[in-house]
């Protein structure tokens, strides 16, 4: 009486569906690592590593450090960093202490944090310009 036609929807190709959502990974509070660290996916730390990270998003929390080289997608920064960041967007918290350079194209940070080191912006390549068609002179006699 009351019920709707049900249609099947076409199921979509593996190319047009996003990237799948996963949890970002933990280093817990008290876990140390020594060694370098990669990963595609997000990592959450709160724990110390002693190397270098290279992750999609890295979210060090107020008891996480780093002593290395960070190339990340997004930092955000709670705890303490001794290395170079270089990350599309940076930002650091008020209890963040970083000692080295961050290579950025956004950086934000809060009243209370300490950097030490240099900002440098991080400048996408530049396309090469076209040349423009030279200009022909006709003369009419």
């Amino acid at each position: 009486m009351f019920s709707k036609q049900q249609t099947k929807a076409a199921a979509p190709s593996d190319a047009a569906q996003p990237r799948k959502l996963t949890p970002a990974s933990l280093v817990a509070e008290g876990v140390r690592i020594t060694g370098d660290l990669e990963t595609s996916g997000d990592l959450h730390l709160d724990g110390a590593v002693e190397g270098d990270l290279r992750v999609g998003l890295l979210v060090i929390g107020d008891t996480g450090s780093v002593n290395g080289a960070i190339h990340a997608d997004a930092v955000e920064v709670r705890g303490r960093v001794s290395g170079v960041i270089c990350a599309r967007r940076v930002k650091l918290w008020a209890t963040a202490r970083v000692d080295g350079d961050i290579s950025h194209t956004e950086l934000a940070i809060e009243a209370g944090a300490h950097f030490e080191g240099r900002s440098l912006a991080l400048v996408p390549p530049e396309t090469p310009a076209l040349e423009a068609p030279a200009v022909l002179s006709v003369a009419a006699e």
